[in-house]
């Protein structure tokens, strides 16, 4: 190369428009050339000799002899700096890594994209990898090069569109994001790392380096008994949270995973709820979202402290016997400039077309799931938690939206699938792929799907292959049916039984969830009818009902406190209701509740099977009456507030039948009206006194 093209080739440097700085800057045939823009002098050093480089004019790069192995030497005005040179480093990423990544098939992406701490020729550094096919330049930006693209341009892996660097001597700890010139030569605003494992406190939102840390875990018995613990005839009762809003410390900032660790681990233990699920932990720039719109898909939020507490919260959960669930996003992602929206200048993760593209209800895009690269991302993510973070099971959002081309959509505003079908035929595979890859790599953990239509086989492996859905149809009957006026409530009376007509259809959960406390919904206590007496009365009875219907069960935080209020994210929970004896009424129940629950097989080992439950009393509108036995236990509903006496019920067996649980105990806030903790049944049935809005549980 002669000096001509040197200066030609330096200049495009300099202008950060050289098609391949590695085949430049480095070491070649004989000759060092390295960019340091702004340094008086630069130096080669090979053991004890020194060699100085020449500047090619004003560009800021330097040139002179030189060969491997070897340190740069850089004065600055103030200070002197010496390093290895990236640019005389050998491609990272093997040939495998390249190739499972452009097959959607590289489940450890998190270990070998992104960025990493790393020994590599038995030096230190980091190294960085991303996906930019369509870029005509990527460069890593950071603190540690004063965010100047031109300093640091990456490697191009043509055959895959990843782009790589190694850069000796940078530390975890370091902020950094990618400088992108898009396919038409001009910059894009500096896009955060869509593999990041850790990343700035909202609204900052620079990636950072990760700690290379190996977390000791604790939580072995746990892991051995999972899956038996998770498993279709387990008792599952699940607690859901939205961590910033469940408790606030003195001073109203977030509580962080240590607090949640001393704090909520212990009462949802008292409680006896089995799991814990998080509203989305991942990265996402707007609190207001709930985490529901994350850009980081791999990394926990800075909100909560580093992704070792992370970790030590899930152990601590496991040695208490607890699980834990994440919400997990993979039908929309934000469209902020820094995100993945227009990641290398064109629609790369998500659809160019507005049609496929673009969630109107939601403001978002759409991850393309024909691209295997996108597919594979997304299910690397999803091992990401269940493997390294130890989490039991993911609850996967908005399956609805993502398995109909038309959801939310207009005719005119959706593009039919290559059969002229409505139905999302990446989407099914995508979410087909992701749980068969789960049950593989990851026996016993969960998946959980928040799927609102008739969609079949959601559970069955068959189908889409999740192991339990939300039965929203359940919800929305029965929610409806109990915010009835009870005079009313005789021409709803099939709300409440109309769930048993398919409830072995699929493997369900009962959700109560946030989404029934937000959006003008109110509280549960607050859709209830009448005065506050009868509000409670009725949550009471609800819950239990609830409780002893096939399916797990799903409360969300704050229904066992009967909070009057609708559910504030930027708040805390109503915790000054327990010092009402009403309120600390339904508290305790939900705790006897979920105790009653797990101790009696009879609610919870034959959810799936129609021989586990038997109508007693189904069609008594004119009462609203409801009873049925679960196995050896009777249950039986009184949604009026007229207690009702010499109330006759066939019941499979003769004998004693003990109260087992009575929701209008004084030990609740109720009237205590019953039937004197037992009572006889002969000649095939019961005779009970039914107290107002409550549920009885016999055996």
């Amino acid at each position: 190369m002669n000096m001509h093209d040197d200066i030609a080739q330096a200049l495009m440097i300099a202008e950060g428009r050289h098609p391949d700085p590695f085949a430049f800057l480095g070491p070649h045939q004989g000759k060092v050339r390295t960019y340091q823009p702004g340094a008086e002098r630069v130096e080669v050093l090979r053991g004890e000799e020194i060699t100085p480089l020449l500047p090619i004019g004003d560009t800021g790069v330097f040139v002179g002899p030189g060969e491997r192995p070897y340190r740069l030497r850089v004065h600055w005005r103030d200070t002197l700096q010496e390093t290895e040179d990236p640019y005389a480093f050998p491609p990272i990423l093997g040939d495998v890594d390249l190739h499972l990544f452009s097959e959607g098939a590289h489940w450890e992406l998190a270990e070998r994209f992104g960025s990493s701490v790393e020994r590599i020729d038995g030096i230190g550094g980091v190294r960085f990898a991303v996906w930019a096919p369509n870029a005509r330049r990527v460069s890593v930006v950071g603190d540690f090069n004063a965010w100047d693209g031109r300093r640091h341009p990456m490697r191009l892996r043509r055959g895959a569109g990843v782009w790589e660097i190694f850069i000796p001597r940078l530390t975890a700890g370091e902020r950094y994001k990618y400088e992108i010139m898009g396919p038409d030569g001009a910059l894009l605003p500096l896009k955060a790392d869509p593999l990041a494992r850790a990343a700035e406190h909202p609204p900052a939102n620079a990636s950072i380096v990760p700690q290379c840390r190996h977390f000791h875990w604790t939580d072995a018995d746990w892991m051995a008994r999972r899956e038996a613990a998770q498993a279709p005839d387990a008792p599952i009762s699940i607690y859901e949270v939205h961590a910033a809003s469940w408790l606030r410390p003195e001073h109203g900032e977030t509580i962080d995973w240590r607090g949640l660790e001393e704090r909520l681990i212990p009462y949802v233990g008292a409680l006896g709820f089995t799991h814990i699920e998080l509203l989305p932990i991942m990265e996402h720039p707007f609190g207001g979202s709930w985490g529901y719109q994350p850009l980081s898909q791999f990394a926990p939020s800075a909100r909560y402290g580093a992704a070792e507490a992370f970790a030590h919260f899930i152990d601590a959960c496991h040695r208490a016997g607890i699980g834990v669930i994440l919400d997990w996003v993979p039908a929309h992602f934000p469209s902020d400039a820094h995100g993945l929206a227009r990641f290398d200048g064109t629609a790369l993760y998500e659809h160019a077309d507005p049609r496929e593209g673009f969630h109107r209800d939601w403001n978002t895009l759409i991850y393309n799931l024909g691209r295997r690269e996108v597919q594979g991302f997304l299910i690397a993510s999803a091992l990401f938690w269940l493997e390294h973070f130890h989490v039991d099971g993911l609850r996967v959002d908005a399956v609805a939206s993502m398995l109909y081309r038309d959801y939310s959509r207009k005719e005119g505003e959706w593009i039919p699938n290559r059969h002229g079908g409505r139905e999302n035929l990446e989407a099914i595979d995508f979410l087909k792929r992701l749980n068969a890859v789960v049950r593989e790599r990851v026996p016993g953990a969960i998946t959980i799907a928040e799927e609102s239509t008739a969609w079949p086989g959601v559970t069955s492996p068959e189908g889409l292959g999740f192991s339990y859905k939300w039965n929203m149809g359940w919800m929305h009957d029965t929610l409806g049916y109990v915010g009835h006026e009870p005079v009313h409530r005789r021409w709803h009376h099939h709300a409440m039984t109309f769930g048993l007509v398919y409830a072995w259809s699929e493997k369900f959960v009962l959700p109560l969830s946030h989404d029934e406390v937000v959006h003008g919904k109110g509280s549960l206590y607050g859709r209830m009818p009448g005065d506050a007496w009868q509000k409670l009365a009725t949550l009471r009875a609800y819950f239990a009902f609830m409780w002893t219907h096939p399916g797990r069960k799903l409360l969300f935080m704050g229904g066992e406190l009967a909070s009057p209020r609708e559910w504030n994210h930027d708040g805390e929970l109503d915790w000054d209701l327990l010092r009402d004896a009403g309120h600390a009424g339904v508290q305790r129940l939900i705790g006897d509740l979920n105790r009653l629950y797990v101790r009696e097989a009879a609610l919870h080992a034959c959810d799936d099977d129609p021989g586990g439950f038997r109508w007693a009393v189904g069609d008594d509108s004119a009462n609203s009456v409801f009873a049925y036995e679960r196995g050896n236990l009777l249950v039986v509903v009184n949604m009026t507030p007229v207690p009702r006496t010499n109330y006759r019920i066939p019941v499979s067996r003769d004998g004693t039948w003990r109260e087992l649980l009575n929701t209008d105990s004084e030990i609740y806030g109720g009237s205590n009206v019953g039937n004197a903790g037992q009572t006889e049944a002969r000649d095939g049935a019961l005779t009970l006194t039914l107290p107002p809005l409550a549920t009885l549980v016999l055996g």
